[in-house]
């Protein structure tokens, strides 16, 4: 674990929690303090200290996927929850990717100089202490602690009981690597309690965590959102839409769409509903395609007519993100009534449209006010490291600070230097 938490008694976790942040703090300025190569360089230790420790972490990852079946956890959820070797060397080299990635910390962002010779520069810093809640990946431990540490923040992680071994094992060979290269152990630590009232206590700890940023299900991020008392980054669903507009090629729209919602149903980047323009000419190649891949379709009425096999659409159908082989299926006519959907429906989070028409492919991409807009692409791209950020520490769907996938520079905020010589003000 870390240094600290042995004298912490995970029996009280509000104390707990005051304790881990109070020591993340003080290992924050050190951490901030250190040249950014050697930040880089001890997270190249870190990734090199995770491939060492695959046995381990297989092996505590094999405990949590089989507490997971006995626990009848979905397929959707064991597929977030499961590591083998290609997916763990995945995560070490997402880890030194980021060491590589240009340090955002001291950019700056915009100087002038006043009439008076006042010199002012705007520039990068980091957030602080970061606190990271989330449910069942356990490559959430790595990419998080990677991030913060290249962008000088501590993170105080807390991970689901459905990852519990697995967390531990990744965290446990990443503070060797970072300790290793002279980052403090307290600048990445794990809770040592997996008791519901330590996320309380970190969503309440103003003062002492800077930024709380959820990773999970719908229940999870709205608690938060609800009870915290310390500023949130989070997206609450990934309802995505893939609208295919009447000029779409009929081969690129089917990959896309078999793409965007099979590649891999768990993830919050997955198509949830599809419309289909009803000019389209190959609609029902496409509905009845998607439905031979494994796929169960929940249509409008104009769906259901299309291939007897579609399940009629209930309501709620249209605002529901399935993380499943389950996808909601409208036939809309035009643009207009596609962006007037997704306008009612959207989550704000990943929205596409698969055309050949450039000028409604732009009246999407302005018009649609989601933090991810597509053209001719799968929505499974909506990921910080397909936009070339690195890992990600989640997608923000909201409109302050950061939006979008959130890499390094949304982990840092910035500060004002005035650099004078002797001005006094009237």
């Amino acid at each position: 674990m870390n240094s600290t938490a042995p004298s912490l008694s995970p029996a009280d976790p509000a104390a707990l929690v005051t304790g881990l942040a109070e020591a993340a703090r003080l290992a924050q300025r050190q951490l901030a303090a250190m040249p950014s190569e050697a930040r880089a360089a001890a997270l190249h230790r870190a990734a090199d200290a995770l491939r060492g420790a695959t046995a381990n972490v297989l092996a505590a990852n094999a405990r949590d996927l089989a507490a997971g079946k006995a626990n009848g956890l979905s397929a959707a959820m064991l597929d977030r929850l499961a590591l083998d070797e290609a997916r763990l060397s995945g995560i070490a080299d997402a880890v030194a990717a980021v060491a590589d990635l240009p340090d955002p910390v001291g950019e700056v962002i915009d100087s002038r100089e006043q009439p008076n010779g006042l010199k002012l520069q705007r520039i990068r810093v980091p957030i602080g202490v970061i606190g990271i809640i989330y449910e069942s990946r356990p490559n959430v431990t790595a990419d998080a602690a990677a991030l913060c540490v290249r962008a000088g923040n501590a993170a105080l992680l807390r991970g689901g009981s459905e990852a519990v071994h697995s967390n531990r094992a990744i965290h446990a060979a990443l503070t060797e690597g970072l300790v290793a290269g002279g980052v403090p152990a307290e600048a990445v630590q794990l809770v040592p309690s997996q008791d519901r009232a330590c996320v309380g206590a970190m969503l309440t700890a103003s003062g002492l965590i800077d930024m709380i940023v959820p990773r999970g299900g719908k229940s999870l991020v709205a608690r938060v959102q609800a009870d915290a008392r310390v500023p949130v980054l989070a997206h609450l669903d990934g309802i995505n839409h893939t609208y295919v507009h009447a000029a779409a090629g009929p081969a690129m729209a089917e990959a896309i769409v078999i793409n965007a919602k099979l590649r891999r149903t768990g993830i919050c980047g997955s198509m949830e509903t599809l419309l289909i323009d009803s000019a389209f000419p190959q609609a029902a190649s496409l509905v009845s395609a998607l439905i031979d891949a494994g796929c169960e379709v929940r249509g409008d009425g104009r769906t259901q007519a299309l291939d007897r096999r579609v399940v009629p659409a209930g309501a709620d159908d249209w605002d529901t993100e399935y993380l499943d082989a389950i996808a909601s299926v409208a036939i809309v006519d035009g643009l207009d009534e596609a962006l007037a959907h997704i306008t009612r429906h959207s989550s704000a989070h990943t929205d596409a449209i698969v055309t050949d028409d450039h000028a409604a492919a732009e009246r999407f991409l302005s018009e649609v006010d989601s933090a991810i807009v597509m053209h001719n692409a799968s929505s499974q791209f909506a990921d910080g490291g397909e936009f070339g950020l690195g890992a990600e520490i989640g997608i923000a769907t909201g409109r302050l600070h950061a939006r979008g996938p959130v890499a390094l520079e949304g982990l840092t905020t910035y500060k004002w230097q005035v650099r004078g010589g002797g001005q006094t003000r009237p």
